[in-house]
This record gives structure tokens, sequence and C-alpha cells, in this order.
């Protein structure tokens, strides 16, 4: 399953409306760090099933939606519980971590 591609368009239904946390990784295509969680976060996304979704949105394409949450540097994650904000850590991080961020 790929990850979500989280857009202005479809933020506040994948996202703020959510029935389950979401964890989104703020990034960017010229962004080492960011390329290199890809396979972590399609690893954690294949982990959690259904009781979590993992998403991306690029920061270049949605500068909009990073600046509103204070997005200062890349990759940024943010968990979202019942629509708001839960979790934020910045840098590249292990699986462990980001499962420890959704619990």
């Amino acid at each position: 399953m790929a990850l979500l591609n989280i857009t202005s368009e479809n933020f506040e239904e994948e996202v703020i409306n959510s029935k389950v946390p979401v964890l989104i990784d703020f990034w960017a295509e010229w962004c080492m760090p960011c390329k290199m969680m890809t396979l972590v976060l399609e690893e954690l996304e294949k982990d959690l099933k259904d009781r979590a979704k993992v998403g991306k949105i690029n920061i270049d394409k949605e500068l909009k939606i990073a600046t509103k949450f204070g997005v200062m540097s890349i990759p940024t994650f943010i968990v979202f519980r019942d629509g708001k904000v839960a979790d934020i850590t910045v840098g590249v991080q292990e699986k462990e971590n980001l499962l420890k961020l959704l619990q």
C-alpha cells in the first residue's frame, strides 16, 4: 500500500477527521534524509495496518500546511490524534521511535 499523499485538498478528511492517529512526514524531493525515511515509513505502515495512518506532505507543494504547523526543518514528523497535534519530532528516526509516538 502506498503512503498517503496529503494535500490541502484532502488534509481535513484524511488527517483532521481521521478516526485513527495519523503520522505525517513533512518532506521534500531534494532532502536526502527525507528519502532515507521512505522505507522506514512503508514498513511502519505495514506494521500498523488499520490502527493508524501514515502520510506525507511535500513542503514545496504544500507550504501553507507546513507553515501552519511550524515546520522549520525536514524531515519533521507530526502525529495527529482526534484532529489535533499530539506529538512532533524532527530528523531521521528509527521505526521504533515513530511507533512510540503513535501509542
